[in-house]
């Protein structure tokens, strides 16, 4: 057990953030379902969440950058799925009125989410521009 929390193990840390991610996606439609009354709960699953995501992203990010990443498991996928999410629960948030309002560590996950993609983005860009200038 001590060993595969020492080893730098991108596998692990993909397994946990998809883990997280349904998790954390069912605990907030329960929580519209209940009109908010999980709400308080949501933001500590909000703040594991966001640190699990960028302990996986961080990992992916260091390893591609020292050629050791090769696998390909693109974060808009994540990005699809909290948008619709979003927009679906602002839509429905708009439409019931007071019976429900959109907890604020679900907006402040998927800005983070959306953070989180536009730099890893910029940073894959980098790692292309790095490598097709080594090969010259």
């Amino acid at each position: 057990m001590k060993h595969l929390f020492l080893k730098n193990d991108f596998h692990f840390w993909r397994k946990l953030i998809n883990a997280w991610s349904l998790l954390f996606f069912i605990m907030i439609i329960i929580d519209f379902l209940s009109a908010n009354l999980y709400e308080e709960i949501l933001n500590a699953a909000a703040t594991i969440y966001i640190s699990v995501l960028a302990i996986y992203v961080s990992n992916k990010e260091f390893e591609r950058w020292y050629d050791k990443h090769e696998e390909d498991h693109p974060g808009e996928i994540f990005v699809i799925i909290w948008s619709i999410l979003i927009f679906s629960l602002f839509i429905l948030d708009f439409l019931l009125g007071t019976a429900y309002h959109l907890p604020g560590a679900v907006v402040s996950s998927y800005i983070a989410v959306l953070t989180i993609l536009v730099i890893t983005r910029k940073s894959k860009e980098l790692f292309k521009l790095k490598q097709k200038r080594r090969t010259r």
